[in-house]
Formats: C-alpha cells, structure tokens, sequence
C-alpha cells in the first residue's frame, strides 16, 4: 500500500532537488526523509530516486509516483475548500485572471453575474497563468482567464482548458515614428531599433522571432504592464509589441496627421506570420454541477464574442 505523507516526502524531494533540501521545508531530519523513501521503495518494489553529485533524478516509477502525487494532493485541497465552502454562510466564487485579459473582459462579464446573482460572493485574484491554472487545480480557484502564445500551457492533471479568443499582437510606435503612418509593418523591418516590453512572454517570442530573421533585438525597458510600457513609447523610449486587448488607443484610432490624438502612441498591424495570444478559461474537472459556474463561464464568451 503507498502512504500518503510518504508521497508528500517524494513530491518536496523532487519540488527542492535534494534530500538534505527537502528535510528542511518538511521540518524533518534529512534521515528521516531517506527512510521515508526507503519505505516507499520498498512498497513499490522499484527505486524511485537516484542520487548524484548534481542532485536527484526521477526513475521511471519516481515519475509515475509523482505525478500520481500531484493529482491527490490536488483533489484534497479542491475537497478542503469545498468543505469551507459548505459553512460559508454565501454562495463563493473566485477567480484567478492576468491583468490586460481581467481589465478586458471581466468588467463586462462580472456586472452581468452580479446583476443575475447577487447573493454570490465573488472574488477576483490577480495572477499570471502559471500561478493561475495551479491555483484551479488545488480548488484556490473555481475559475482562471489565461493566455499562451505560440506554445499550449503545460497540461495539469485535472485541469481543462478551453479556448476563448485570439489577441493578435500590434506594434506600437511613437507618434514621430517613420513607420507610424503605415498600415501594416512586417517585424523585421524594426531591426536595430530599441524595445519597451510589457511582458516576460512577449520578450520571448520577440527573441524567438528575431533569432529566426536574423537580427537581435535591443531592449530598452522592460516592465510587467503593458500599459506603462505604451507611455514609455509615447516619449519616445522604443516601439513595443503590445497584445489587442491591451492597447491604449485603439487599432482604428487616427494615423499620425491633424486628427490624430496629440502625442499618442500609434499602434500598426504586423505582417504575416502575425505573433497572437491565445486567451483561454481553466476550470478543474469535476463530477459535480457548478450552475454559478457555468453561468459566469458563458458571461466571459458572451464578453469574448463582443469585444471581437
């Protein structure tokens, strides 16, 4: 029979690379850690570690085990917290969105829900799509807004995800810009200018994109606010690569000439292959209905479709 403490012992070895490591985050001694996955060996009749001068490395069956860890320990907080949902004198509901998605199209969504169910007690955490999904997963989170870009989020056990919409990616360039006249603009055409950046992601992509054309890219600010990094490029700092729903003025604004807004930042298609982000909805797979739900769930489509 495999213990359950003995597979939170494995999952703090692999989560801190060492025994000694995972002694310490557990408040145990690091001979009982080495006991505890002894034993479990022993249960499982396979070794379930190897350890080397650089750390720890999974066997096979480790692997398994792991993963088998994750999906229990999983479903005992989604337990824990509909159990304090239970007692909760309101229905609860929270969700978990990154900031440019939640200011697009919660409001819009949220007013609807509230409007329909005002006995809900909603709550809104701000988190990044890699805190997000896990916080659905452990049941923080009845509900998360996320994105990808080109690559798909790392699939979590007991975890769906569903599309929602696209968010193609613009370039945006101050005012004086030469090209701030232009319709489109193909990104290899800005080699050797300096960037604002919004976001760690949109970084990556830039250099993946770069690398692929031959040219590096020159960063000049790097922030985690998309819309900060559009007032830096309306002073002139760089140009920016900034996604749809978080553009400060909008696609079909003036171009530079006498209706144009007065100093404001020009945002200008990019050519194919255009860079997009795909915003989805991560909610755990249950055997449970969920009314409140789905109900919000079919508020934020709603609000999808809209804002196309």
């Amino acid at each position: 029979m495999i213990d359950v403490q003995r597979l939170r012992v494995l999952r703090a070895v692999v989560e801190h690379g060492s025994f000694n490591k995972a002694a310490g985050a557990l408040r145990l001694t690091p001979s009982a850690v080495s006991q505890h996955i002894a034993t479990l060996e022993r249960g499982v009749g396979r070794p379930v570690v190897v350890r080397g001068s650089r750390g720890i490395t999974l066997t096979e069956p480790g692997r398994l085990l792991t993963e088998a860890a994750e999906s229990i320990f999983a479903e005992l907080d989604r337990v824990r917290h509909a159990i304090e949902r239970l007692s909760a004198p309101r229905p609860r509901l929270t969700v978990a969105t990154f900031t440019s998605g939640g200011r697009h199209l919660l409001p819009t969504a949220l007013s609807r829900f509230v409007a329909a169910h005002p006995e809900v007690e909603l709550t809104v955490r701000e988190a990044e799509p890699e805190s997000a999904l896990p916080m659905v997963r452990d049941g923080a989170a009845d509900l998360a807004v996320g994105y990808h870009f080109d690559e798909p989020l790392p699939a979590l056990p007991g975890v769906d995800w569903s599309p929602l919409m696209d968010d193609p990616l613009w370039v945006v360039l101050p005012p004086d810009h030469p090209h701030a006249g232009r319709d489109s603009i193909a990104l290899a055409e800005l080699t050797g200018a300096r960037w604002v950046l919004g976001c760690l992601r949109t970084e990556a992509y830039l250099r993946r994109y770069a690398q692929r054309s031959g040219f590096e890219i020159r960063i000049s600010a790097s922030t985690t606010d998309y819309f900060f990094a559009q007032t830096l490029v309306a002073a002139g700092v760089g140009v920016s690569l900034v996604p749809q729903v978080a553009l400060a003025t909008p696609p079909d604004a003036p171009r530079p000439g006498p209706a144009a807004p007065s100093g404001a930042p020009v945002a200008v298609r990019v050519e194919p292959p255009r860079p997009t982000r795909h915003l989805g909805l991560a909610t755990a797979r249950r055997r449970d209905a969920r009314p409140y739900l789905d109900t919000l769930t079919g508020a934020l489509r709603d609000a999808a479709k809209e804002s196309r």
